[in-house]
C-alpha cells in the first residue's frame, strides 16, 4: 500500500494529530455475515491481519475504539485477546457513544479517524478527522470516506486503516523495525 500525500496529510488529523480511531465491527473487523448456530449463538470470522493492526496501533500510541450496534461473546472474546480496552456494543445511537467517549477521553473530532461501512456509522465518518471505508461498504459511506481499503471488510482492510494512520503518524516504520528486531532475536 502507497498511499498519496494527501491522503496522509488528511490521516495525519489536526492539532494533536490522531489520537484514537473508531472501528465498527460487521463489515469492517467481519466480513459483515452473521452465522447463526441452532441455539441462536452467533459466530464470526475475524482476519489475523486485522488483530494485529489493532495491536500495533495501540503500541504506536493510537487508542484503537470500537463501537458496534450488536453485542456478542465472540466479538467481547476478540477484543478481550487484543487488549482493545475501549469498547461500546450494542449501541443504537453510535454518534451519542463517541460523543460521550470523546468528551470523556478528552479528544476532539480533529483528534478522530473513524472506519465504517453502512449508514449507522456516518455521523462518525462525517465528523472524524480521517474518515475510512472498505470497499464492500454501502454507497453512501463510500461517498463521505475519505479512504478506502483495497481489502474487504474482514480480509485486511482494518489493517490497512491501523497501517495508514500509523505512516501518517510516523510511527510505521520504527514499529516494523521493532517486530523485526523481536523475531531476529527468537
Amino acid at each position: 500500500m502507497t498511499p498519496s500525500p494527501e491522503t496522509l496529510l488528511r490521516a495525519q488529523g489536526t492539532g494533536l494529530g490522531v489520537r484514537a480511531a473508531i472501528f465498527d465491527v460487521d463489515g469492517v473487523l467481519t466480513d459483515g455475515q452473521l452465522y447463526i448456530g441452532e441455539q441462536g449463538e452467533v459466530f464470526k470470522a475475524f482476519h489475523a491481519l486485522d488483530g494485529h493492526g489493532l495491536k500495533m496501533l495501540r503500541h504506536g500510541g493510537i487508542l484503537p475504539v470500537v463501537i458496534t450496534g450488536r453485542d456478542s461473546p465472540a466479538v467481547r472474546r476478540r477484543l478481550a485477546d487484543l487488549g482493545v480496552t475501549e469498547a461500546l456494543f450494542g449501541v443504537a445511537d453510535k454518534l451519542a457513544a463517541a460523543e460521550a467517549l470523546r468528551q470523556r477521553l478528552g479528544l476532539a473530532w480533529g483528534e478522530l479517524a473513524a472506519i465504517g461501512d453502512d449508514w449507522p456509522d456516518l455521523p462518525l465518518l462525517e465528523r472524524a478527522a480521517f474518515a475510512c471505508a472498505p470497499p464492500n461498504a454501502h454507497a453512501e459511506v463510500l461517498a463521505v470516506a475519505h479512504h478506502v481499503t483495497t481489502a474487504r471488510g474482514g480480509h485486511g482492510a482494518a489493517r490497512e486503516f491501523c497501517d495508514l494512520l500509523l505512516m501518517a503518524a510516523g510511527r510505521y516504520a520504527a514499529l516494523l523495525a521493532q517486530d523485526r528486531r523481536t523475531l531476529d532475536s527468537r
